[in-house]
């Protein structure tokens, strides 16, 4: 696995892009939060060799928004880190690759939920790195390799 992180608008889409020289449709798949699109649409069957997670900060955001407890959300997102870990290691040629962004800097929220999203994406993207292979923070469109 490979986790993508770092601030809001700093490049990393564009980053992964090229890294993985993502040309062809059919070469990936690229599920983005971003867009609305959900997570739980990745198939463990598909026959891609890349697989790219975008915008797992929005996902979690949007399990809040549910009012779903901490621990649910925290446990369905280990559940999707395991299950895409597992297809990962099914065949040597596949990769897959988390991008979020980094909210952990600044002001801590004022709200409750808005504390709560930061302190579960935190602890997710710890949950990730722990599992990762390469760990990359992207700012301003150039990486710092961390793992």
């Amino acid at each position: 696995m490979h986790f993508v992180t770092g601030g809001h608008f700093n490049g990393k889409s564009q980053w992964v892009r090229n890294y993985y020289k993502i040309k062809d449709r059919s070469d990936y798949t690229w599920i983005s939060a971003y867009h609305n699109e959900s997570f739980e649409k990745w198939d463990q069957n598909q026959n891609v060799c890349l697989i790219v997670l975008e915008g797992i900060e929005i996902y979690l955001k949007k399990m809040i928004d549910k009012d779903l407890e901490m621990q649910q959300i925290v446990d369905q997102t280990k559940r999707l880190i395991d299950d895409v870990f597992v297809w990962e290691q099914g065949n040597k040629n596949r990769n897959l690759v988390w991008i979020g962004t980094d909210i952990s800097k600044g002001i801590v929220p004022i709200e409750k939920k808005d504390r709560l999203w930061r302190d579960i994406t935190g602890w997710v993207y710890q949950d990730i790195v722990s599992k990762s292979e390469k760990v990359d923070i992207i700012w301003y469109g150039i990486s710092r390799k961390l793992k």
